[in-house]
């Protein structure tokens, strides 16, 4: 979490009157900002300053993602089976943005600054998703 923004809360995404999800709003938002990352993480993966084990392993991410073998299979349980894809890829970015550092990683974002905090955060959520040894492993591997 950064200075300027304080995390996601709970709140956030399940309100306190117990309400429905707020979904939509942050399908929205996740859509919003998605352009940004993609500029993001191609800037960092072109940057001489990023480590080469960080690329690799986002690089080794996609390439999991895009095969056919998968660790939980999505045609047995489809929305499931898309989970370990989409928290593979999180660390992936966790990591390469972590390893360039904040100067980098600012220098390189085009976005609102306040959406950067938010962006660290939510791959940074992959961290806590993730059983402790499979992170060590990954990041023994990542650099």
């Amino acid at each position: 979490m950064t200075a300027n923004h304080p995390g996601v809360t709970p709140d956030e995404i399940l309100p306190p009157d117990g309400g429905g999800i707020q979904m939509r709003r942050l399908v929205t938002d996740a859509l919003l900002v998605l352009p940004n990352i993609i500029k993001l993480v191609a800037r960092l993966l072109r940057d001489p300053r990023v480590p080469r084990r960080s690329k690799v392993a986002l690089g080794l991410a996609a390439a999991y993602v895009a095969s056919p073998i998968d660790f939980i299979p999505a045609a047995i349980l489809p929305i499931v089976g898309w989970v370990d894809d989409v928290v593979l890829i999180m660390y992936a970015i966790d990591s390469l943005v972590q390893r360039a550092g904040p100067e980098i990683v600012e220098e390189h974002w085009d976005g609102p600054v306040d959406l950067l905090g938010l962006v660290r955060d939510v791959v940074g959520m992959s961290r806590t998703i993730l059983p402790k040894r499979v992170t060590s492993v990954l990041d023994r591997l990542s650099g």
